[in-house]
């Protein structure tokens, strides 16, 4: 092993402070592995920047932009920056739509253009069909339709409107793809765009830009590439942890000569047995090493290989108590609130939660998915945000907190309703009633569903309800479609479709879900926790349970053959299944910081268990084959 100290990466910080110094900007990507300490080095270094430059900064209105994956991370970092207004963090979408929301009119052309474009591309289609009534030819048809009635809409637009954590269903909003599209559009051929970009951010610094969207990052390449003397780019990521598909692939790798390249080599997460793990399963694909902190020695790391006949959750609860066992670590036993889950799907995590009747349809509709994530739908936060917290007042007997609940999310009884109103008493006294009215539902053990709950808010019109579930209610209430105002598109039928399936289910279920989406239980995602860290991490593994067809364990352990395609990919130097899948194991691999097992269910756990020691990453030891 290599002798260092704890402080083998001291120098980074000053490499990319010397970077974005006003006087001589420098584009950069820091590569920083799991565990690297890659948020604390951002907050250093911009830290540092406000003591020297951020006078300066707004005195002349600039501001350094910080690009985050998600609204946790956003929020985590403006508070370590203490809210300071030269800093302006923001998720990729919330970024973009700042960007160009004062654009309107070339908005309007680029839509224009844009669904002329796709109108063309679709009747092609259409007319090579063959039977112009079955599903794909009907939904099409619906599309066009759409698409035509959009672009004659676009003269009566005054003004754009987009909420990045919103549904965006009305005909004069832009969905998520098209901000995104657009901004990266406007940074490449706009120079009254750029130059306005520019000027107010001198530097942008991209977090997680290995998954960051492929169309933006290339965009901020090309506009580095022609300001580089006013205009400093910099990237903090890891390509192993690249583990969605719009990402720049090969993030990192030959990037212009005079970009700096620093690297953070330790990982203060994780005791050493686990980095030797994870070194491991990089080994092939980069070498990128890193070193465990001194003190960090030891660690324990489990495969188990379980027969898909088992009971699964009984089989995952005999592996917590042979964990307990293995690292004389009482909290491994059998209450699982101190030990992390990771599933591969979220669907996977939700039918062990109780939540996948309401999450299941949503969580399949791309554009919905987002939103259902990071809990940030305004559709979903009716039942969240409003009706939970309402009911577990109600629960309590807590008066003071429903009425406080009420105030503030209720137009029966807001600011400018009581002033209009003379009966003041009058008006609190029905609003009383109507809440009483809701959550009547609950009486006598009452377990209501979502559907009739927002029914019984539609009656008593106690909440203001999104537009996508004012639709969805009308599509409920009656008998044929066509009866419905078509004041949404008919392109978004598979989203209004999705919300009627989830809605079946039962309240139970916003309570679980909610727990899930706030990590206040003990399930995540391989994906979802990206950047987190446990004492202890499940990780289980299950092709079949997690019916996707992005990754494929069994390939990865060769349990299943590779396919024609598979080896020509591999031929052609092309992104595979296995490497994606791979990444994937990285990531949920390296949460683990003193103890970690894997949970593999497969139908042939023997061979699973050979091929795992044979492959070099776990010991004979440390795997166990359950049939």
């Amino acid at each position: 092993m290599t002798e260092y100290t704890n402080e083998i990466d001291a120098q980074v910080d000053d490499v990319i402070y010397e970077s974005i110094k006003p006087s001589s900007p420098q584009s950069f990507f820091l590569f920083a592995g799991a565990g690297s300490g890659k948020t604390r080095t951002l907050v250093n270094v911009l830290s540092r920047f406000k003591e020297e430059f951020g006078q300066e900064y707004k005195l002349r209105n600039k501001r350094i932009a910080i690009v985050t994956y998600t609204n946790a991370a956003a929020n985590e970092i403006t508070h370590r920056l203490e809210y300071s207004s030269i800093f302006n963090v923001s998720t990729i979408h919330s970024f973009c739509w700042e960007l160009i929301k004062s654009f309107t009119a070339d908005i309007k052309n680029w839509i224009k253009s844009n669904l002329i474009v796709e109108i063309a591309k679709l009747e092609e289609e259409q007319s090579k069909s063959k039977d112009l009534n079955n599903k794909t030819s009907i939904g099409r048809s619906k599309k066009i339709e759409s698409k035509n009635k959009r672009l004659l809409s676009l003269e009566t637009i005054q003004k754009f409107i987009y909420n990045p954590n919103g549904d965006n269903l009305t005909k004069d909003s832009l969905n998520h793809t098209e901000v995104i599209s657009i901004t990266a559009d406007f940074m490449k051929s706009k120079e009254l765009f750029k130059q306005i970009l520019i000027n107010k951010y001198p530097v942008i610094l991209v977090d997680e830009s290995q998954d960051t969207k492929k169309e933006f990052i290339e965009a901020l390449f090309k506009l580095q590439n022609q300001y580089e003397e006013r205009f400093s780019l910099g990237l903090f990521g890891d390509t192993m942890q690249r583990i969605y598909t719009d990402g720049k692939e090969n993030l990192g790798i030959g990037l212009p000569e005079k970009w700096v390249k620093p690297a953070k080599k330790m990982n203060h997460r994780s005791k050493s047995r686990i980095i030797e793990l994870i070194n491991k399963i990089r080994e092939d694909i980069d070498g990128q090493e890193q070193f465990p902190r001194i003190e960090n020695k030891g660690g324990t790391v489990k495969f188990f290989a379980v027969s898909r006949t088992n009971d699964k959750f009984e089989i995952e609860e005999q592996i917590r108590q042979k964990m307990r066992e293995a690292t004389k670590d009482d909290k491994w036993n059998g209450n699982d609130s101190e030990v992390m889950t990771l599933t591969l799907e979220h669907h996977m995590a939700a039918r062990r939660m109780g939540f996948s009747n309401f999450f299941s349809s949503l969580y399949a509709v791309d554009r919905l998915k987002t939103g259902l994530l990071d809990g940030s739908s305004s559709s979903v936060n009716l039942f969240t945000k409003i009706v939970l917290p309402l009911y577990k007042a109600h629960i309590k007997k807590n008066k003071f907190e429903i009425a406080n609940i009420i105030k503030h999310h209720s137009n029966l009884i807001d600011k400018q309703t009581l002033q209009n109103d003379g009966n003041k008493l009058e008006l609190l006294h029905t609003a009383n009633d109507k809440v009483n009215e809701l959550l009547s539902l609950w009486n006598e053990n009452g377990h209501p569903t979502l559907i009739e709950i927002l029914k019984k808010i539609q009656e008593t019109n106690l909440f203001k309800m999104p537009s996508v579930l004012k639709v969805v209610l009308k599509r409920v209430n009656v008998d044929s479609y066509a009866e419905i105002e078509d004041s949404e598109a008919t392109e978004d039928d598979e989203v209004l479709i999705a919300w009627e399936e989830a809605l079946k289910a039962n309240f139970a279920e916003i309570e679980k879900y909610n727990e899930y989406i706030n990590e206040e239980s003990k399930f995540g995602t391989h994906q979802g926790v990206k950047g987190l860290e446990f004492e202890r991490v499940m990780v289980i593994i299950d092709d079949e349970e997690s019916k996707g067809f992005m990754f494929s364990y069994d390939k990865l352990f060769g349990i299943k053959p590779l396919t024609a395609n598979d080896k020509k990919n591999i031929d052609e130097g092309k992104e595979t299944g296995i490497d994606r899948t791979m990444r994937l194991f990285y990531v949920a691999c390296s949460r683990a910081k003193e103890s970690l097992v894997i949970v593999a269910y497969t139908n042939l756990p023997e061979d699973l268990k050979k091929n795992v020691i044979s492959n070099g990453w776990f010991t004979d030891d440390e795997v166990v084959a359950i049939s």
